[in-house]
């Protein structure tokens, strides 16, 4: 609920109490005796979702334009049978539970920082969600998400697009620009640091199969479920007028991560490797702004001028078509390291079940360990080895399985994307003296 408090102008208190009668809603009239063209301040409680319709009414009826002074407060109860009364007509509206069109520009000017502020806490989270990475700590990762000031840019957008507000607008493009390339260069400058110094004394494959940076180098189709579910949550939190701290660290988890290994990439060398977290950066980005945008667009936001609506709603829906096809087509991207990620698992059962068969062939034999090995070609890793530890009785020469290995898992279906580089697969086989326990013996 809110507390909305409107300065009356000279010559308008008649109307302005009139539109309040006719709603039947309570208000409080005080005189203005500054002198100034102001005569009364009507101050009345309001459901949230009421607050934009009565005030439209207000501008149409009492021609109360924004050079007067409104304030909207966030009451936290009011105790009156009238008021209960007006909150059970406005809980069931068409708009839901929202909040006014000019407290929603407000929040998300408030939420879009200043420059200076935005671009030290943005450099400082890449700088943490290197360390974390490197140090393969997630802790330290998630430290990144939570003082990265990402949600503001992006609400800042959507908003400024559905109210037509060019400058919001622009502002928000501005920031979310400016932030994604300082986090690269950030990330790129700290973890070159680390390494010419030694102090992280990794060559490019070890780094990249690191936990933390592996997950984020071969991105599928849930990571773009992550980001248009971050991005619907933020304008639900914003729209509604609930706190966006949480969802805040959603978002930035869905960017900060992979812009650092981004940064990574470039400063062991390895660009090429960390193509996949360059396109998760961009689609998420873009998941962000069309789920925030089309969430607000439906919750029925739209500029405040009648003869801009138009204008606005073509704009804003060309803006979330454009984004939905550019999403769409970096998508395929993440579609075909999902599915890449899926022929890989297969690969490996059926390799796995072809050597158990062959294994529990042989009585004597048993099957320690089974591993594929895959190359570091990122996102469309390929099978290149296959090692197998085989188990025998002790003081035994046991059986060459290798050729039959080969022979059979080559043998299987690799998917499209075939193995790396061309070649053939390879297949190691090492075997161990393993002492059986003998079999308990039947009673009687």
């Amino acid at each position: 609920m809110r507390l909305v408090q409107v300065m009356i102008p000279v010559g308008k208190r008649d109307a302005v109490l009139s539109v309040l009668d006719s709603r039947a809603i309570d208000y409080v009239l005080s005189d203005e005796t500054s002198g100034r063209e102001y005569t009364a301040v009507v101050s009345f409680p309001l459901p949230t979702s009421a607050v934009e319709p009565i005030l439209d009414q207000l501008r149409e009826e009492a021609g109360i334009d924004r050079d007067a002074y409104t304030v909207v407060l966030e009451a936290e109860t009011v105790v009156s049978q009238k008021y209960e009364q007006l909150e059970k007509e406005w809980e069931d509206g068409e708009e839901g539970e929202r909040i006014a069109r000019d407290e929603l520009v407000a929040r998300a000017s408030d939420l879009a920082p200043d420059w200076v502020p935005f671009l030290i806490m943005t450099f400082l989270s890449a700088l943490v969600a290197t360390a974390g990475l490197l140090l393969d700590s997630a802790a330290v990762v998630v430290g990144s998400m939570v003082i990265a000031p990402l949600i503001g840019p992006a609400m800042a957008t959507s908003v400024g697009s559905v109210v037509d507000d060019r400058e919001l607008f622009v502002r928000g493009v501005k920031l979310q620009a400016a932030g994604a390339l300082l986090a690269i260069a950030g990330a790129a400058v700290f973890a070159s640091a680390l390494r010419y110094s030694n102090i992280v004394p990794l060559g490019p494959m070890e780094v990249l199969a690191i936990d933390e940076v592996r997950e984020r180098l071969s991105p599928g189709v849930p990571s773009l479920v992550v980001a248009l579910a971050a991005g619907v949550a933020g304008a639900l939190s914003l729209s509604s007028g609930v706190s966006a701290a949480l969802v805040g660290v959603m978002i930035a988890a869905a960017l900060v991560p992979p812009t650092a290994v981004i940064g990574i990439g470039i400063a062991w060398g390895e660009p090429t490797a960390v193509f996949g977290s360059a396109v998760l950066v961009a689609v998420n980005f873009l998941s962000i702004n069309f789920a925030a945008l089309a969430v607000f667009f439906y919750k029925g936001y739209r500029p405040e001028q009648w003869f801009k609506t138009e204008d606005a709603r073509r704009e804003t829906i060309k803006r979330i078509g454009t984004l939905g096809v550019v999403i769409l087509l970096l998508s395929s991207f993440l579609g075909g390291v999902t599915y890449a990620s899926y022929e890989r698992a297969v690969f490996a059962d059926d390799a796995r079940d072809t050597v158990e068969e062959l294994v529990d062939a042989e009585p004597s034999l048993s099957l320690i360990s089974f591993d594929v090995e895959y190359g570091a070609a990122f996102p469309f890793r390929s099978a290149e080895r296959v090692v197998v530890t085989i188990g025998h009785p002790p003081g035994t020469d046991p059986p060459s399985l290798v050729g039959r290995i080969y022979e059979r898992v080559g043998a299987l279906d690799y998917g499209p994307f075939g193995l790396s580089s061309g070649g053939d697969l390879q297949v190691a086989v090492h075997y161990t003296a393993v002492e059986r326990k003998p079999a308990d013996k039947p009673d009687g």
